[in-house]
């Protein structure tokens, strides 16, 4: 969520047999969320409660889902992992952005930034194709509620995890391998260079993903819209609502980060979708299930009953 700059000097002759002199300094220099000295303590103290819920309320789930034997299921078998990215990716980005309000000097070494770009790349990349596993999970719970538990056993289920792992990770390294092993001569054709990469491959993953999604809930519609009971309707429908409550406000922003015209493109705009779906998203996701869920909201209140 914050934009990195790798300070360039050159020196010049006139001299014959010149050769330009390029000296690179090895570290970047973040640019923060506001340039306003006196917004720093109000945004710190905002975006410590933020991360605070975030990192707790994931956390949590990703505990009451592993440890409750009623929480066993396909659909939370994916809430745990969709929680694990969140968690992941939020704790990549939140205690370097909440330094950052609190230091002068707001540098990372080259290193250190390669390393949190793979990380932040392997959790964002997974999440959009476990997403994709919980509309697969509410499509055969609605569709095929006898065969459900056969069609999505413990061990597709895994498959479809481990694939999402396994694809996310080779294309973190291949990103990440791309953008650090540019030499960063020109800004501009650093930001050429970068930006046609991440492009590319932001938009295979929002295509294929949106595709899953289409074919998905538009069967879905279809099938609850031939239910004749209203109770029916309702029930099949509350299947699936919590999810497309997340999918839409996850792809809307990946949307409005991603997919604009040049035009509109401004740092402004990127900052204020950066923060939304690293910080704002991984505190959302947990609460929407929970609110949602009778499980989720009983094993709590059924865990300190117990002690």
């Amino acid at each position: 969520m914050h934009m990195c700059v790798m300070k360039i000097s050159f020196r010049f002759s006139d001299k014959p047999g010149w050769k330009h002199t390029l000296t690179v300094l090895d570290k970047f220099i973040l640019m923060g969320i506001t340039d306003h000295p006196e917004l720093q303590a109000p945004l710190f103290g905002l975006f410590f409660i933020i991360c605070m819920i975030s990192e707790v309320s994931n956390l949590g789930m990703v505990i009451l889902t592993e440890m409750d034997s009623r929480l066993q299921t396909s659909v939370y078998f994916f809430l745990r992992h969709l929680a694990f990215t969140d968690l992941g990716y939020s704790t990549t980005v939140g205690p370097k952005m909440l330094v950052n309000f609190v230091v002068d000097k707001n540098t990372i070494s080259y290193c250190f930034c390669a390393i949190k770009l793979a990380f932040f790349l392997i959790f964002i990349i997974s999440e959009v194709f476990i997403q994709s596993s919980i509309s697969y999970d509410c499509y055969v719970a609605i569709c095929n509620p006898l065969l459900y538990p056969v069609i999505m056993s413990q061990r597709v289920c895994q498959v479809l995890a481990a694939i999402s792992y396994l694809y996310s990770t080779f294309a973190s390294l291949l990103l990440t391998l791309r953008i650090f092993n540019l030499s960063f001569v020109f800004f501009a054709l650093l930001r050429h260079e970068t930006e046609m990469p991440i492009l590319i491959l932001a938009g295979f993953n929002l295509i294929i993903s949106l595709l899953i999604y289409s074919i998905v809930y538009i069967r879905l519609l279809l099938i609850i819209l031939r239910i004749n009971s209203a109770e029916g309707s309702h029930k099949a429908f509350s299947t699936c609502d919590s999810h497309l409550t997340v999918v839409r406000v996850f792809y809307g922003t990946l949307t409005f980060m991603y997919v604009h015209p040049n035009s509109t493109h401004s740092l402004d705009t990127d900052e204020t979708g950066s923060v939304f779906y690293t910080v704002i998203i991984p505190m959302l996701n947990p609460l929407t299930y929970s609110l949602r869920s009778r499980e989720l909201k009983d094993t709590p209140k059924k865990a300190i009953n117990r002690n």
